[in-house]
């Protein structure tokens, strides 16, 4: 696997890892301490592509002034093992002054999907999320391009901002999902999950187990606000400190929804267990 932190070589090594002609590109943005979710990720871009590139950049414009910009994990060596036992490629591990250079000055910002859930509760986020990505999509210029579906809101700006903005061609032709990876006791497969005590993970199966029961609800006809409120006191009673959202929408354009429509839906919810802010949400049948 090759690792390259600067744009030049970047540019030399996918030139030489897409001769001969015809050789397939797919990118893995993260942004490290990879888990079973990434790896999962990186596995589904090796079925479809000759070559697999995975990038692992902690983005400072998607981390709100009180965020845990400082604290998130880095672990590049264990990462870089991880991604060649993988068989990937080409690992793009730019330095913050490689992607922004001195005088950046420009974001991206995609209106409707991007507003609430959690651009409501992390103002900006969504806008460092557009840049970094167009960014890294332009840098690669990839065939195809993997993203977790843990989180739905941003799957979705992604693929706005790629439409947009003219990305789907001549490269980032695919967009593709990938469903949650989760923990034997349902809990979604993130980085943050590190941050849990003991005691705060244990608790934090509740997440899961509260949204399929309030889906199972939503899909056999209740009603959509009291299936949501007790979901949000099953949350409180288990000891979360705080619900940021817990919201139907529909699937594709994420317009709030307070009752069930003939389309798919989704559930989504951001909740706060100890310092730790957990994002999951699944798919409400019709």
């Amino acid at each position: 696997m090759q690792t390259v932190s600067a744009l030049d070589p970047l540019r030399r090594a996918l030139k030489a890892l897409r001769e001969p002609g015809g050789t397939r590109v797919a990118l893995v943005p993260t942004m490290g301490a990879l888990h079973e979710g990434h790896l999962t990720l990186v596995r589904e871009a090796r079925a479809r592509a000759e070559v697999v590139a995975v990038s692992i950049f902690v983005n400072p414009l998607q981390f709100g002034a009180n965020e845990d910009l400082d604290a998130y994990p880095r672990v590049v060596d264990r990462d870089t093992r991880l991604l060649e036992a993988e068989g990937v490629d080409l690992l793009w591990a730019p330095s913050v002054s490689a992607m922004y250079p001195q005088g950046f000055a420009t974001t991206i910002r995609v209106a409707g999907v991007s507003e609430g859930l959690c651009g409501g509760a992390r103002p900006g986020h969504f806008d460092g999320v557009a840049t970094v990505v167009a960014k890294l999509f332009n840098q690669v210029q990839p065939d195809m391009a993997f993203f977790g579906e843990k989180d739905w809101q941003q799957l979705a700006v992604i693929r706005r901002m790629a439409h947009d903005l003219d990305l789907l061609r001549p490269h980032v032709t695919q967009i593709h999902g990938v469903p949650i990876v989760r923990e034997a006791d349902g809990l979604a497969m993130s980085s943050r999950n590190a941050y849990l005590t003991a005691d705060e993970r244990a608790r934090a199966a509740a997440l899961p187990a509260a949204m399929q029961a309030a889906s199972a609800r939503i899909e056999q006809g209740e009603p959509v606000p009291a299936a949501l409120a007790d979901l949000t006191t099953a949350l409180h009673r288990a000891g979360f400190a705080s619900v940021d959202y817990a919201e139907l929408r529909d699937a594709a354009s994420l317009a709030p929804l307070d009752a069930r429509i003939a389309a798919p839906m989704r559930l989504l919810v951001a909740a706060r267990i100890g310092r730790t802010r957990l994002i999951d949400n699944r798919a409400v049948a019709f």
